[in-house]
């Protein structure tokens, strides 16, 4: 900027003393020149007088100096000059202040020499006898004496611009110095020059606003890893590269990961065959998963990618403990065959002896014993189904603890945690009405919720819509996807019932999702309405 000030302040300098150089030389070129013409018109008079007069007698006695005196006829031939012999002239009928001298009395003319090192000016009048007497001088064009003038003019021009220079650089410091002492930080504390006063003004208020944008994005940044430090899931942050963004406590652990890993690739604190499949496969088909056992326990990687405005910007990776669930199902599984196995062997027991009595192979006298382990083996049948009752009671859990929930923030969470789902579905989410509140368990309650959603969109269409409708203590989710056919809806809250096996079983479904979603209802005192049109959608509404 000091450069800058200090060249455009020299370059003014030299165009203006050009410029006063070239005015001043033109107004005295110009002054001069008038008066130059003033003293020929004065000097043509006197020689007027004496030549009509004395005619040549007059004209013969003028010396040869710095004016010409011309004595043409009316026909343009040279009578006499002062100078010249006349005979060699050449006639003067075609110059234009003879012309005009002819026609109006008096005329006047200057010409430039080839050259133009000289200007001649001349002046004409005519005589009583029709005649015409010139009178002219020389004298040096303006280019001529500028030339002349030229080594005063350049050390005229060295001085000026030398002296431009000193005072523009000190000038630009000057100018200068206060801008480089602004503290940018507290602006308007600012007391220097007044033009820069509204460039202060929008630089306090766009401090202002990165204050307000840091403090806005700092307290996100606790927020995000107050959440994610307390998560008991594995969370991990990739780049579209596979660059570790951000990784929680639990990943850490998990993975064995030092806290230098962020700014690392993923797949150096995981060099597995099945991740590396799963990330590729997150960042190219949107999704990923695999399994693995770390440290002696089992989880599930889900890997989702993430995209803005349709470009990959990285990818989601959620490490799940499935180890009680792989062991709760083992454990079931094993239920399963031993119910299965102890219920199969007192029926054997009894079929077997009630086929015996049926075909008369029991004697009479055995009829009793027979009997007798019928009846033990129904008492063992009975006590075993009391059993599996009894621990199916025990299964579903004591009076869990109440509170007020609110169903319209339920609502809404439940949309933000689906909203990617939806996404991926191409269907659109949106909750309505009047909020209100239920004494119940939120966790049973935003499970019914989120398993009426999930179905929804699911069982959805590209392009349709889910709504999430609030009124009169009523939740109502309706949909526009397949719908229910009018045979299944009578079971569709069984265990383990499916509507489309094949759907289901693509869709990702358990059987259990409205299973769930009648258990909640049922805890709550609440009843359940199903309307649904196969091809139109489906409404569910819970009356609490």
């Amino acid at each position: 900027m000091t450069s800058k000030i200090f060249r455009s302040t020299v370059f003014v300098a030299v165009v203006v003393l050009l410029c006063s150089l070239g005015v001043v030389m033109g107004v005295l070129y110009s002054h001069f020149s008038e008066v130059q013409v003033e003293q020929l018109k004065d000097e043509l008079s006197l020689a007027v007088t004496g030549t009509e007069q004395y005619g040549n007698a007059f004209l013969k006695n003028v010396e040869p100096g710095r004016f010409r005196v011309t004595w043409i006829d009316v026909d343009g031939t040279v009578l006499y000059d002062t100078q010249v012999d006349e005979s060699a002239m050449e006639n003067h009928a075609d110059r234009e202040e003879i012309q005009e001298a002819l026609q109006t009395g008096t005329g006047s003319a200057v010409r430039t020499s080839s050259t133009l090192t000289k200007q001649t000016f001349y002046e004409a009048q005519q005589l009583a006898d029709g005649t015409v007497l010139r009178i002219s001088t020389s004298q040096e064009s303006a280019w001529f004496l500028m030339l002349g003038m030229l080594w005063p003019i350049i050390l005229i021009a060295v001085l000026a611009i030398g002296l431009s220079a000193v005072l523009a650089r000190r000038m630009a410091v000057k100018i200068v110095e206060p801008l480089n002492a602004l503290n940018l930080e507290q602006p308007l504390k600012n007391d220097v020059y007044e033009e820069i006063s509204p460039l202060l003004h929008r630089i306090h208020r766009q401090h202002n606003q990165i204050a307000a944008q840091m403090e806005q994005l700092r307290r996100k940044a606790d927020e995000f890893e107050q959440i994610t430090g307390n998560m008991q899931e594995g969370l991990v942050l990739l780049s579209h590269e596979g660059i570790i963004l951000s990784i929680n406590p639990t990943a850490k652990r998990l993975f064995d990961a030092q806290d230098d890993c962020v700014g690392k690739n993923f797949l150096m604190i995981d060099r597995s065959s099945g991740m590396r499949t799963a990330v590729n496969d997150a960042l190219d088909k949107g999704r990923g998963s695999t399994r693995a056992n770390k440290n002696g326990r089992d989880y599930q990687f889900d890997l989702s990618r993430i995209e803005s405005e349709g470009t990959v910007t990285g990818a989601v990776v959620l490490a799940f403990d499935i180890t009680e669930r792989l062991h709760s199902e083992q454990m079931r599984r094993e239920f399963s065959a031993n119910v299965s196995h102890e219920l199969k062997t007192p029926l054997q027991g009894i079929i077997g002896s009630a086929e015996l009595m049926e075909n008369g192979l029991v004697k009479q006298s055995d009829m009793p014993r027979f009997v007798g382990h019928i009846r033990k083996e129904a008492s063992r049948l009975v006590n075993l189904v009391e059993d599996i009752i009894r621990l199916s009671q025990l299964d579903e859990g004591a009076e869990l603890p109440r509170e007020q929930v609110d169903m319209l923030r339920l609502s809404e969470d439940v949309k933000a945690i689906l909203a990617s789902s939806a996404a991926d579905k191409q269907v659109s989410i949106t909750v309505s009405g009047e909020g209100f509140f239920v004494d119940g368990v939120h966790r049973m309650l935003h499970e019914m919720l989120y398993n009426l959603c999930d179905n929804a969109i699911k069982y959805n269409v590209p392009g349709g819509s889910v709504r999430i409708h609030m009124e009169q203590n009523r939740l109502i989710v309706s949909d526009t996807g397949i719908g229910i056919p009018t045979e299944h809806q009578g079971r569709v809250f069984e265990r383990f019932y499916r509507v489309d096996k094949s759907h289901s079983k693509a869709s990702g479904g358990t059987g259990l999702g409205l299973s769930i979603v009648k258990h909640a209802a049922a805890y709550h005192k609440a009843e359940i309405h199903l309307d649904s049109t196969p091809g139109k959608g489906t409404t569910i509404c819970i009356q609490f």
